[in-house]
């Protein structure tokens, strides 16, 4: 397995640093240099992925984007990937998606996300998340501390329980930075987000959040679910 040449120590000093230059110079680095063909940028084309999105487009649009497709999206964001996509000349963006027969078998009239919110991710987030990583040995998240939860004291270089190199460049961004680099480079923001959609997944399980909640409390509201899996040690195999 590639070792990176810088240590995660350097890597929290830019983090904490806070500069856009930061991010940029982990990515560049990890694309072109310690994982060239073999890297991969996990995006939900959600409220903030057009920030990773831009930055990895001016270092290589080629770049493979893995998209996930749960079939429980949002039309706006279905809509929001074809205009990033075409704004930022992207040409490598796949598609993974949940398995036909899994999602007969265990889902067959669309409403397991009630009674069994965690298996519905499985079946629709984590298990082809898996399944489209298989291929690389590196991969690019857009999570960042100031979600708060599990997130809080992310760093910006780890390793997954499969033995991948997980990239989070935006670790240590707040939600200023954010607002900032849109504006910056005049990217288009998702739709959901002028209707204080400020964190977004799939369909059933998002909602606004009100002034002063949580970024991230929209998701899975009313109950005691926070992540969907992904980016968590996979305890569960179906």
């Amino acid at each position: 397995m590639t070792v990176l040449t810088y240590p995660v120590s350097q890597a929290d000093n830019f983090a904490s640093r806070d500069e856009p230059a930061s991010a940029e110079t982990l990515l560049r680095a990890a694309i072109t240099r310690d994982f060239p063909g073999r890297i991969a940028l996990l995006s939900s084309f959600g409220a903030e992925s057009a920030v990773l999105l831009h930055m990895v487009a001016g270092i290589d649009a080629a770049t493979p984007v893995i998209f996930l497709d749960t079939g429980k999206l949002f039309p706006e964001t279905l809509a929001y990937r074809l205009t990033l996509t075409a704004q930022l000349g992207l040409t490598n963006v796949t598609h993974a998606g949940p398995s036909p027969g899994r999602i007969a078998a265990t889902d067959p009239d669309g409403l397991l996300w009630q009674r069994d919110p965690d298996l519905c991710c499985w079946n629709r987030k984590v298990e082809p998340t898996d399944e489209a990583l298989a291929a690389f040995d590196a991969y690019i998240t857009g999570r960042k501390r100031y979600h708060g939860g599990l997130r809080d004291a992310l760093p910006m270089i780890e390793t997954d329980d499969a033995g991948k190199t997980r990239l989070n460049p935006l670790v240590g961004w707040s939600r200023a930075q954010i607002d900032w680099y849109f504006a910056e480079h005049g990217l288009p923001q998702h739709p959901l987000v002028r209707r204080n959609y400020r964190s977004i997944g799939c369909a059933p399980c998002t909602r606004p959040t009100a002034v002063g909640e949580p970024v991230r409390a929209g998701r899975w509201a009313g109950t005691s679910k926070t992540e969907c899996g992904i980016h968590l040690p996979h305890a569960r195999h179906g």
